[in-house]
């Protein structure tokens, strides 16, 4: 079983289960030999066993690994451990196109169109590779947070040839082609096909076609026609409608030939929404034959309506089956010959081995080693020699006899003087040498002996060389200033000096959650006194958990007040009414409160200082006097006026349940661009009422603003931003 904290090949920790298909489970892992986190998917283990399943697994890998584009999902690795077969691929923090529709019911036309587009370029590429997805839908595209689209799950792509014929009805049935739901001939165009179907949805919130069963919806696809997108959503324009009709056309030759010619006319559509451009195609291509269903088989598929049904080949699966078989077969023959030929090697080496033992003791028994090795008048007999194993090489022996050899003594953790003596009174004789270079030691101190050669309790002669190396003591790195970085850099920082570290979360109103407050060790003050610690020892990270809710309070909304009343509605929440700036506005009446220099609702500290603008009333420019000269006099030109551009927008959708809350992070759009209008950490109670926030932009005009609820786009909506004289 698959749980937090596994290691997959050594390499991938498994950090959380984020994710679950037909055939594997997919989870977020690191990778340690590369430090970066990546997505893993692996095979459920009722799989692991089947050759077929592991095959199609693999064959996924082998689909989508020779593909790099950026709306496609990289794949970085592929192997098996242990009997766990997995897929190592890029990680995308985001959301599901199948959630974010549920969230939002129907997208925006721009935001549909746009994401439209992405998925094709994304099919484009594995086109252009001869590669058929054959599984598009929203629930295999993400939305990054970043907004950009990507394409995922290959898992029953195929290479695209002149005889690429669908094994089965593998993909979604609210998705599938035509084609595929007879079982006949897919291609490109089935992906098209597939595209339509989702960007028909993204428009209307709802799929073309929908049944009782699987069957039924299979069959609509094949007989039966969509409601016209315009007729759900008056707002798609002409175009747009045309570009799904023909997406969604019955005979593949009638739809889009290529994603390329769907992404012109996609492009077209939010330049011209109202074109005329779109040629939906009468006469035929024959590049893609279509099996005609007969009355009997018609009859079949309906009379199996009635229970739920997955489509085999059976003469594919025979085949298959056949083939597994056989390789099976060879596979157990090439390993009986291998066993065979070990084992009669074997038989022949003991048989030899054995013989040689016999002789031994034979020849040894009746001496004639004595008789073979000494001549025929020489009969004394020969020393015993006693042969004994030595587990490491000893110093040679050189003019002396054995009796002679001194045993050398244990001199490890000595001062070299103390060592120096206790090898003297040894043997005199000692060639004591020392290493040239020490070696760092978490054992012994610094100028102790850390090493010896030859090893104690070894037997030398009195005249050997000894060598002695010195300990450099602890080896010490400078601790790295990592104060205000993110926990994920501040740790990859100390772990590549070789310092562990202990991540401990602490609540600070000034620092957003994940970044490093301090550290323990504390961090040097001056460049000059740098802070040493031991390399391998733990480094304690200190990380913003967010602002302490004890501590936080929502800045009110004080616009409109006069500057007693501000400070009164301040106090009341305790906060402070700073500097009071007198400034002309034509939005608010002499003496009110024009500007406050925090947002209304969001969250400070309790004791913070918040500034506001006093009006003093309309900019009056007064009318310059002419003077009756006759040279012409040229007037100081006033200051340019300075605009911002506001809107307020209340949001009434709650993203959490009762008790929970988390980081809230909202981005403005306008004219593609985005911009960070707030990092909250917010509640379930803040939004009960509805949660009110002042937006400033870039231009006037409708914006788009995001919302991302713990790193995952949670909702968004449209603004309109206003212009507001400041001066």
């Amino acid at each position: 079983m698959i749980k937090p904290g596994m290691f997959i090949s050594d390499r991938y920790e498994i950090i959380d289960k984020v994710g679950s298909g037909g055939m594997a489970d997919v989870y977020k892992a690191k990778c340690h030999r590369l430090n970066r986190y990546v997505a893993i998917k692996i095979l459920k283990p009722e799989y692991s066993n089947d050759k077929n399943f592991v095959t199609k697994f693999r064959g996924e890998a082998q689909s989508a690994a020779g593909l790099s584009h950026p709306n496609i999902v990289n794949v970085y690795d592929v192997g098996d451990d242990d009997g766990l077969y997995y897929i190592v691929m890029e990680l995308v923090e985001g959301i599901t196109l199948k959630k974010f529709i549920e969230r939002k019911g129907k997208l925006e036309i721009k935001e549909a169109v746009g994401i439209a587009i992405q998925i094709a370029q994304g099919m484009e590429a594995a086109h252009d590779n001869h590669i058929i997805h054959r599984d598009i839908k929203p629930q295999n595209i993400i939305i990054s947070r970043d907004g950009k689209v990507k394409v995922t799950d290959f898992g029953i792509a195929k290479a695209a040839t002149s005889n690429t014929v669908t094994q089965n009805a593998i993909g979604s049935v609210h998705y599938l082609s035509p084609e595929q739901a007879r079982g006949g001939y897919s291609d490109e165009k089935s992906d098209i096909y597939s595209l339509g179907v989702t960007l028909y949805e993204m428009l209307t919130g709802k799929v073309p076609f929908a049944g009782d069963n699987t069957v039924s919806v299979a069959l609509l696809h094949i007989q039966g026609e969509a409601v016209p997108v315009r007729e759900l959503n008056p707002e798609v324009p002409i175009s747009l409608n045309k570009i799904v009709q023909k997406c969604m056309q019955k005979k593949p030759e009638r739809r889009y030939l290529t994603a390329s010619d769907l992404i012109k006319d996609l492009k077209r559509s939010l330049v011209n929404p109202d074109g005329d451009f779109v040629v939906l195609a009468t006469s035929t291509i024959t590049d893609s034959p279509t099996i005609n269903l007969t009355d009997d088989e018609m009859n079949h598929i309906k009379s199996a309506a009635k229970t739920p049904v997955t489509l085999y080949d059976a003469s594919v699966k025979e085949q298959a089956s056949s083939k597994v078989q056989k390789e099976e077969e060879e596979e157990l023959d090439s390993v009986d010959s291998r066993v065979e030929k070990v084992l009669v090697v074997g038989t022949v080496v003991t048989a030899v081995a054995l013989g040689l033992v016999v002789l031994y003791f034979v020849f040894k028994f009746f001496g004639l080693f004595d008789i073979f090795g000494k001549k025929p008048d020489d009969v004394t007999p020969a020393p015993e020699v006693t042969i004994t194993a030595s587990p490491s090489p000893t110093p040679e022996i050189s003019g002396s006899d054995v009796t002679d050899l001194v045993t050398v003594p244990r001199v490890v953790g000595l001062t070299t003087e103390d060592a120096y003596k206790a090898l003297k009174e040894r043997s005199e004789n000692f060639q004591i040498r020392y290493a040239e270079e020490a070696e760092y030691s978490d054992e012994y101190d610094k100028d102790l002996v850390m090493k010896q050669y030859p090893p104690e309790n070894t037997e030398v002669a009195p005249n050997s060389e000894i060598i002695l190396t010195l300990s450099a003591g602890t080896e010490m790195v400078k601790l790295p200033n990592v104060y205000n970085l993110s926990q994920e850099l501040a740790t990859k920082t100390l772990k590549d000096l070789g310092l562990e570290v202990e991540v401990k979360e602490e609540a600070n109103n000034d620092l957003s959650v994940g970044m490093v407050i301090r550290t323990n060790p504390a961090r040097s003050d001056s460049d000059d006194n740098p802070v040493m610690v031991k390399k391998g020892s733990t480094v304690i990270l200190y990380v913003s958990s967010g602002p302490d809710q004890s501590s936080m309070v929502a800045v009110p909304d004080i616009l409109g007040m006069s500057e007693k009343d501000a400070r009164k509605e301040l106090e009341r929440y305790g906060l402070i009414l700073g500097n009071v700036t007198p400034e002309a506005s034509n939005k608010y009446a002499e003496g009110l409160v024009s500007y406050q220099s925090t947002t209304p609702g969001l969250k400070v500290a309790i004791g913070s200082t918040i500034d506001v603008t006093i009006s003093t009333g309309p900019d009056v420019t007064p009318t310059p006097t002419a003077t009756p000269t006759p040279e012409p006099t040229i007037e100081p030109t006033s200051a340019p006026e300075q605009y911002r551009y506001t809107g307020r927008v209340k949001i009434n959708e709650n993203p959490f349940t009762e008790g929970d809350s988390g980081q809230v992070y909202f981005e403005l759009e306008q004219d593609g661009e985005a911009t960070e209008v707030a990092t909250l950490t917010l509640g379930y109670d803040d939004f009960v009422n509805g949660y009110p926030l002042n937006i400033e932009g870039t231009k006037e005009g409708v914006g788009i603003l995001r919302m991302y609820v713990d790193n995952t786009l949670y909702n968004s909506w449209s603004v309109e931003l206003v212009r507001e004289l400041v001066q």
